[in-house]
């Protein structure tokens, strides 16, 4: 992956943002590609998408999730990796966002389908996901089209 003009420190930090972004897309698509009915049930929680749609969302973002983590540690069309790991932050920001305005209560099944840890709230989850995403579209800008 070549970057745009940077020091010797930006390019270790932009190297520990792209592993971050890469293992976390890629640790989190783990339990929803082994379980994909359970992760259609955690969609169908959010209360949003349309019936039709349910199965069809549980079975493809997991694996543009993998795919996306992979291409990006491993130099692969970063750009376009980049894209959809921060399309599919934008899409959980807003989700979880509009799931917080309305009082719904929801599982965000991001990392494992167990009932969610009482401590993690989901303004936590909506803080992570923003911090990813503009880690992501700062590494997105320093990244040089090849």
């Amino acid at each position: 992956m070549k970057y745009r003009k940077t020091n010797k420190n930006t390019v270790i930090l932009l190297f520990f943002i792209k592993l971050l972004l890469g293992i976390t897309f890629i640790y989190a698509s783990y339990h929803k590609i082994a379980d994909p009915d359970g992760f259609a049930k955690i969609i169908y929680g959010y209360d949003i998408f349309p019936g039709f749609s349910i199965n069809i969302l549980a079975i493809t973002i997991p694996f543009l999730e993998l795919t996306a983590g992979f291409s990006l540690i491993f130099g692969l069309f970063p750009r376009s990796a980049l894209l959809i790991i921060n399309g599919l932050l934008l899409g959980f920001i807003l989700v979880i966002g509009f799931n917080l305005l309305r009082g719904h209560q929801f599982d965000c099944g991001c990392f494992s389908f167990k009932t969610q840890d009482p401590t993690v709230s989901n303004i936590s989850l909506l803080i992570r996901d923003l911090f990813l995403l503009i880690s992501g579209v700062y590494l997105f800008r320093k990244t040089t089209a090849s």
